[in-house]
């Protein structure tokens, strides 16, 4: 059974980047361009893994996580941070919120997929 991933980030780019490397490793994907977005897209359906972004317009990627952490069916589901921010306090910000491993861009498709890999299987 393929794993099901959310990608969370407002630029495009990386949204198809990370979305033609997934599904390359055998996974399902699903695209948000913003928190907001991105919690409207998980009503009604199961994750196995969240990709997101930290900057983003309308909801950040911290309040993001929060919200996603916040109902029961999504507290026990992976989130992984991408983003520029390379600042310690960032990062225990963003674990304290939640996230479960915080990868820095620009980062290699194979990165991406040894993380999700050694997270989900």
């Amino acid at each position: 059974m393929s794993k099901s991933i959310l990608i969370v980030d407002d630029a495009n780019t990386i949204r198809q980047l990370l979305s033609m490397t997934l599904r390359n490793a055998g996974c399902d994907v699903v695209e948000a361009c913003d928190g907001q977005d991105g919690l409207t897209k998980l009503k009604g359906t199961s994750v196995n893994m969240i990709f997101t972004d930290l900057n983003m317009p309308v909801m950040n990627g911290i309040e993001f996580i929060k919200a996603v952490k916040s109902q029961p069916q999504f507290k026990f589901v992976p989130i992984v941070m991408l983003t520029t921010e390379s600042e310690e306090s960032k990062k225990r910000e963003g674990q304290a919120a939640g996230a479960k491993a915080w990868i820095i861009k620009p980062f290699r498709p194979e990165q991406i997929v040894a993380v999700m890999k050694k997270i989900i299987g």
